[in-house]
């Protein structure tokens, strides 16, 4: 007695060529989505605003941040970088001046030192920021250091 289980278990070539098209698809898809997702949580598109970074940056500037910097390096001097602003309802675009530990040469140090206090030093955990259009910037120089946790992210991209 012979049994023939031809048919039960075998596939029509079409119907594997359909299943291996889908997974290839939605492979695809599940890509585009994961590289879409990690975009929107790690970058920032900020437009600018006032003539602080001018001549680098013009009012109307787009500029795209990177929120996980450490993607690109970490922060270090001579960096573009998004704040957070002092009241949480924007923000700002400057040029880090200072990281924790660097001494910051008199004439941009903040308004409120005294050369009596000493060489003004970075304190650690924070950067020092400043306009590239220092005459019209309000930066560090005015509000002092800024800690890493107002830090947005470190520009990487002019649009």
């Amino acid at each position: 007695m012979e049994s023939s289980l031809q048919g039960e278990s075998e596939v029509p070539p079409v119907a594997k060529k359909k299943s291996a098209a889908k997974t290839g698809f939605s492979l695809a898809l599940l890509f585009v989505l994961a590289i879409t997702a990690f975009f929107f949580a790690n970058f920032k598109t900020v437009v600018v605003s006032g003539e602080s970074m001018e001549p680098t940056f013009k009012p109307h500037d787009r500029v795209l941040a990177s929120k996980a910097y450490w993607l690109v390096g970490s922060i270090q001097r001579k960096d573009v970088v998004v704040l957070r602003n002092a009241e949480g309802n924007g923000f700002f675009i400057k040029r880090v001046l200072g990281v924790g530990g660097d001494e910051i040469d008199a004439h941009n140090a903040p308004s409120d030192w005294s050369l009596l206090d000493g060489p003004y030093i970075v304190p650690e955990g924070h950067i020092y920021v400043i306009g590239d259009n220092a005459d019209v910037s309000e930066d560090s120089r005015k509000f002092g250091p800024v800690s890493l946790n107002d830090v947005i992210g470190k520009v990487v991209v002019r649009q």
